[in-house]
């Protein structure tokens, strides 16, 4: 894998893992662009540490909440912390079940599986259209909320399916408050994000001589700077009900890929 490529790979990743276009999808259909003929311990490598280089940057915008919610935690009481740190935990669930059962199924799935990407982007323009016209509330977000967020979270593992268009417009469709909603839905996925990036660095399929440092270190670099500026965006474009222009966006690319891989 050359710089450029992890440059390019890198920045995609940024922008789509907040932006709710699906990054996973958006990755996938940019290594097929590419011929991506990287050894697959390469390829997942990157994958893994692009991904968390969007965690640090959700980590480094959300810094302040984040600190907030580990004091409370520190003071050992039913909380505000406390219970939107159990949430959070409640959210995680049905997407750790997945991952930990299913894991090799759903890796089988990030193998250049363009026209699954063009169908599951063309949902995620669906969800979008209709969260784009729920109506604006104050309501916070509940336990029973938490996990059907969590399960919208789950279903995002298929890639093409938005993580974060997933997310929160399962939570707007809830009836909850739009800039509620984005907070919680960057924060929820930091934890497995992490969790899982630990296990694939731990795991005996990563090792350093089958990767090229440098373009993984690009691509990483190249992520976190993205990410920051489109985490920021998403914010003020879900606060201002417009998710109905990434409907049609998802929805053309969807399209596309479905497209290109029927009859080219």
């Amino acid at each position: 894998m050359g710089i450029v490529e992890a440059l390019i790979l890198g920045i995609i990743q940024g922008l789509t893992e907040f932006l709710p276009v699906s990054s996973s999808g958006h990755l996938e259909i940019v290594k097929a662009i590419f011929g991506d003929n990287a050894m697959a311990k390469e390829s997942m490598f990157m994958t893994v540490m692009l991904h968390g280089a969007t965690a640090i940057s959700t980590i480094v915008i959300f810094r302040k909440e984040i600190f907030e919610i580990i004091s409370g935690l520190f003071q050992f009481k039913w909380n505000e912390q406390t219970i939107f740190s159990l949430k959070i935990i409640v959210s995680m669930v049905p997407a750790a079940v997945i991952g930990v059962l299913f894991n090799d199924q759903m890796e089988a799935l990030f193998d250049s599986q363009i026209l699954l990407v063009g169908c599951m982007l063309i949902l995620t323009a669906g969800l979008l259209f209709l969260a784009d016209k729920a109506k604006t509330t104050d309501k916070g977000v509940s336990f029973s909320n938490a996990v059907v967020i969590g399960i919208a979270q789950a279903i995002a593992i298929l890639p093409g399916i938005s993580r974060s268009g997933a997310t929160i417009s399962t939570s707007v469709l809830l009836g909850i408050d739009r800039t509620r909603a984005t907070r919680f839905s960057f924060l929820m996925v930091v934890p497995l994000i992490l969790g899982k990036m630990a296990k694939d660095l731990l795991s005996s399929e990563f090792t350093t001589a089958d990767v090229s440092i440098m373009p993984v270190v690009v691509g990483f670099v190249a992520a976190f700077l993205t990410g920051l500026l489109a985490c920021t965006w998403m914010i003020k474009l879900v606060k201002n009900s417009k998710l109905v222009y990434f409907s049609i966006y998802c929805a053309i690319v969807g399209t596309i890929a479905i497209v290109h891989q029927l009859w080219f």
